[in-house]
């Protein structure tokens, strides 16, 4: 248990509130870029411990939040086609699609799965020759080298029913749109660190000398989260703007070569929408050439253009995606909007800003 003990102990992490609040000298906004360290804020409670000078603000950092409704669209409209097996992540099940979600489809009789990982899914094709398996690949660059590890492997084995709908976004292009956004206030960005684990942070330093800002690759424990926030203060009070690595202990600068071997092998980037933002260059992944065997888009004739369709009213879901407001805003936040009967993706994912506020009551004392 040390290494979770050890970044739980609310000792150290007084120190580095205590650290923050006298290094800060002006106000800073700060984003951190995860679902899951939105989590765990909300969880310990730390953005009631930080100094009044610094405000968080939660990014997109939520695949499922992102995927665009009518990608889930489509994905509904292939688990009901005959002979098919559709199988995705069980936070995907339950997100809104234009009218429905996959687990509504699911009661109503089509074969939908929820696997672990898109290698069970391959067990699947093959255990089920006669079956069409189409895996809803969500993620960003942390479930991509499993995704492509599986469709390499379904070529390599000459599997024929087995496919992909991808939906897999990246980062770093999400974040530059986020800063060239005319109304952008952040000054400071908490990377995840999950992400740069595969990845590494190379990527980052474009973006760091371009909008001269700082970010800071940070873990997920509330040491780890405190320990960043103050990594960024200190270089936004001394007027810097470069890559620290707070995440020493899980994460290299080259990330890992062999993930990144893989999906670069199966991969190519694609511009993607994202659900409550708006399409951004580069900024997905789609099959190589090579595997579009493997595309289901492709495979089962579906319409490749999607648009942004709005949220159910009063839902401000893509306002939260982009930072410009908090869950607790929005007004249907915690009546008409439920874990139970949630109206935008983020309500419904377990990395979703949305639950994190409901799930830990924080919002009672946000009114």
């Amino acid at each position: 248990m040390k290494f979770v003990d050890e970044f739980r102990d609310p000792k150290a992490v007084h120190r580095y509130i205590q650290a923050i609040a006298q290094t800060v000298t002006q106000p800073w906004t700060i984003m951190e870029i995860c679902g899951g360290q939105t989590h765990s804020i909300m969880k310990y409670g730390l953005n009631q411990l930080l100094p009044p000078e610094i405000q968080l603000i939660h990014g997109p950092g939520c695949p499922v939040c992102v995927t665009p409704a009518e990608l889930i669209d489509q994905a509904i409209a292939l688990a009901q086609l005959p002979g098919v097996i559709l199988c995705s992540f069980g936070d995907m099940l339950r997100v809104p699609g234009t009218t429905s979600d996959l687990l509504s489809v699911k009661a109503q009789g089509a074969d939908v799965r929820m696997v672990y990982s898109p290698l069970d899914a391959l067990q699947l094709a093959q255990a089920n020759p006669a079956k069409e398996i189409i895996f809803f690949a969500v993620g960003f660059e942390t479930t991509a080298p499993t995704t492509a590890m599986a469709v390499y492997q379904a070529d390599r084995l000459g599997l024929k029913n087995f496919s992909l709908l991808v939906a897999h976004v990246l980062v770093p292009p999400a974040i530059e749109a986020i800063l060239a956004a005319l109304n952008c206030q952040i000054q400071g960005f908490l990377l995840a660190g999950h992400v740069c684990t595969v990845m590494g942070y190379g990527e980052y330093q474009a973006i760091a000398q371009t909008y001269q800002i700082p970010l800071v690759v940070t873990g997920f424990e509330p040491l780890d989260i405190v320990q960043g926030i103050y990594l960024c203060v200190q270089q936004l009070e001394a007027g810097q703007a470069e890559i620290k690595n707070q995440y020493q202990r899980v994460v290299q600068a080259q990330g890992n070569p062999t993930a990144k071997k893989i999906v670069a092998e199966v991969f190519t980037t694609v511009p993607r929408m994202w659900r409550g933002i708006a399409e951004i260059p580069r900024s997905g992944l789609g099959l190589r050439e090579k595997y579009q065997a493997f595309d289901a888009s492709r495979k089962f004739k579906l319409d490749s253009g999607l648009s942004q369709p709005q949220e159910p009213s009063p839902c401000i879901s893509g306002a939260i995606l982009q930072g410009q407001k908090k869950p607790h805003h929005c007004p249907a936040f915690g009546n008409a909007c439920t874990p139970e009967h949630p109206l935008g993706a983020p309500m419904v994912s377990s990395e979703g800003a949305c639950a994190a506020y409901y799930r830990y009551g924080k919002f009672l004392a946000m009114a």
